[in-house]
């Protein structure tokens, strides 16, 4: 473990000191593309203003608020889409189709419904997370070895006890999954929502994407990526991955390495 730990920041301090190196060298444009320096000094500059932490709550807010609701929603319908097969024919189909629409083409649609609001963020996070938890939960029952219903059956389960002890459970390593991909898919839509929404009501981390645009600062827009970068691995590293982990180990759908 600390081999790889160890391998892997070898790998990143080579590459920021090959890229300072071709940017002092003048091997790149430092206006196009800045040198890690200069994007330490805009981070370290933001981080004293208090922009970028404002930035980074902002966001994390409004992704929490539209992800969860998009989890609220799609687990029950990915539950009775894996039940019934009219809702497999209808919401699961539909779920399939919008899941492989870019998270953008979203954006459109909430300004002209909600105008320059946090509903219009909200409602893309959401339509971000919704498909892909829907498709998890559905395929995560669908993978469940029969046998487990019939011996709940053979115990006294029934109907609505089978799904929620017996069903649920079984297939929370897949749910955990999708619920992993749906916020991967809700930050793509988050940032997307913040980068053609401008509100008043809260500057997040794809509004300081957009101005850096707008104002040529390369190493803002640099800096604000890499920040949303490390965001989304914290998010991996300590939420989804020792919860997947755990569920695929005390289930035994952990595979062998």
């Amino acid at each position: 473990m600390k081999t790889r730990i160890i391998s892997a920041i070898a790998f990143f301090l080579l590459l920021l000191v090959a890229w300072e190196a071709a940017s002092l060298l003048g091997w790149v444009n430092r206006i196009l593309i800045p040198a890690p320096s200069d994007v330490l000094r805009y981070l370290y500059g933001a981080v004293l203003d208090g922009s970028l932490a404002s930035a980074a709550l902002v966001t994390v807010k409004r992704l929490l608020l539209g992800y969860l609701c998009g989890i609220v929603i799609g687990l029950p319908l990915g539950l009775v889409t894996a039940r019934f097969k009219l809702f497999q024919d209808t919401i699961g189909l539909l779920a399939l189709g919008l899941q492989t629409l870019p998270s953008v083409c979203w954006v459109p649609l909430a300004i002209i419904w909600f105008g320059q609001t946090e509903s219009a963020m909200f409602f893309v996070v959401v339509m971000g997370t919704l498909w892909s938890v829907i498709i998890a939960t559905e395929t995560g029952v669908r993978t469940i070895p029969p046998i487990y219903a019939r011996a709940a059956r053979t115990m006294g389960s029934r109907g609505i006890h089978t799904w929620v002890h017996v069903m649920l459970p079984a297939s929370l390593p897949f749910i955990v999954s999708g619920m992993k991909q749906g916020w991967a898919f809700a930050w793509r839509s988050l940032m997307a929502a913040e980068i053609y929404v401008t509100i008043l009501t809260g500057f997040g981390l794809g509004h300081l994407l957009h101005y850096g645009r707008e104002l040529n600062a390369m190493e803002q827009v640099i800096g604000v990526m890499f920040v949303i970068v490390v965001i989304g691995l914290l998010a991996d590293k300590v939420l989804f991955s020792p919860w997947e982990r755990f569920l695929h180990r005390r289930w035994g759908t952990q595979g062998s390495r």
